[in-house]
């Protein structure tokens, strides 16, 4: 069994090129992790998202994007594919990761760590589809959970919040 930490700062992951990078280079700073989609009703976040990178980014904030295929298949491309579509629909240009599993006994550590912390709906650990978010604070402590249909502007207001905090 996967030793589950004690905040994200310890986990490790690959980017979208494959190298591994330690989240310690995000300490610090306030955090949005989503786990998302490239074919999901709810890809067009991605303009959400980068809004709210673009309005927070010099204030310490950054959102990290995981890339995930265990919803109904909604993430089949590569992760060049990934970037290049995220890049030239949406203008990301906050850290894309390599493809993860968030849930289930193959999920990502920190996926793991992340959902242990953080319920869901009726309590549950489980990630029930894409575009999930969690808020990390500058500690590396996730201190929400936000439901796929919750949008990024919907956000905004608690990511003030830890920042000025």
């Amino acid at each position: 069994m996967t030793e589950i930490k004690d905040n994200i700062y310890n986990h490790s992951c690959n980017d979208n090129a494959g190298n591994l990078q330690n989240l310690s280079a995000f300490e610090g700073r306030t955090l949005l992790i989503v786990n998302t989609a490239s074919k999901c009703g709810f890809t067009p976040q991605y303009n959400g998202l980068q809004e709210l990178q673009e309005k927070f980014k010099d204030s310490g904030f950054s959102v990290l994007a995981f890339p995930c295929n265990q919803f109904g298949g909604q993430e089949p491309g590569s992760s060049e594919e990934i970037q290049e579509f995220c890049t030239l629909n949406y203008g990301i240009n906050f850290p894309i990761f390599e493809k993860v599993d968030v849930k289930g006994e193959d999920a990502h550590p920190l996926f793991k760590y992340l959902t242990s912390e953080k319920k869901g709906l009726l309590g549950s650990e489980s990630i029930k589809w894409n575009f999930t978010k969690f808020l990390i604070n500058k500690k590396g402590k996730p201190i929400a959970r936000f439901a796929p249909n919750t949008t990024p502007e919907k956000i905004s207001k608690e990511i003030e919040t830890l920042l000025n905090s």
